[in-house]
């Protein structure tokens, strides 16, 4: 299972009745197969509507170019246009929904090798994502206060289960933090937006 907060990146399972998720079909899968539809889907998310010049400028990117995938974005409902901010011809997009789950299991076999490709690239893309972002922390966390730096964590835990109870250690765990969500006000002094991933997965015993 994987979910994308702003990404949405994956994360899995709960119902979240309370935020609007999307839940990823194979048309959808088709659509966000491609880096710079995910990094655009991911920046809608996290910092709001932005126009196609601004996403490039941010993203390092001709505003043709993702203008282009802003409108493969939309044919697959997962951006879509704020007319109530644009002026004159400037077109806004933002995305539809806070965050996606992917049942990754459900495409792993599909019938489609289009699929199956396009969520190899996902899962593959979300790791290396994880592992960029956590790099980015290490070499600027010198430039958090105190604090911050007393308040991150990089750990690793090794426990042997059954299938079961790794999906209800997933579970549970998922349930934990979207316990915090929304106990801090954005313009809380101090604060700022903490990312957490969560790897879960089995390893040979040789």
């Amino acid at each position: 299972m994987a979910e994308n907060e702003q990404g949405d990146r994956p994360h899995p399972h709960a119902d979240r009745t309370d935020r609007k998720i999307h839940h990823v079909d194979a048309r959808a899968l088709r659509a966000i197969a491609h880096p710079l539809r995910l990094r655009l889907l991911d920046t809608l998310r996290e910092f709001g509507p932005a126009t196609a010049s601004k996403l490039g400028d941010r993203l390092g990117e001709s505003s043709g170019s993702t203008s282009y995938h802003l409108r493969q974005l939309a044919e697959s409902g997962l951006v879509e246009d704020a007319p109530e901010l644009g002026k004159g011809r400037e077109r806004w997009w933002r995305s539809v929904h806070q965050g996606s789950t992917v049942e990754s299991a459900d495409f792993m076999t599909h019938a489609d090798p289009e699929v199956r490709g396009a969520i190899e690239f996902l899962l593959h893309e979300t790791a290396t994502t994880h592992a960029r972002d956590l790099n980015t922390w290490l070499g600027t966390s010198g430039d958090w206060p105190e604090e911050w730096q007393r308040s991150w964590d990089l750990s690793d835990f090794k426990i042997r289960l059954t299938p079961e109870l790794s999906l209800e250690l997933s579970h549970k765990v998922h349930e934990l933090v979207e316990s915090y969500r929304g106990r801090v006000p954005e313009d809380t002094e101090g604060s700022a937006m903490v990312q957490t991933h969560l790897h879960v997965f089995p390893r040979p015993s040789e």
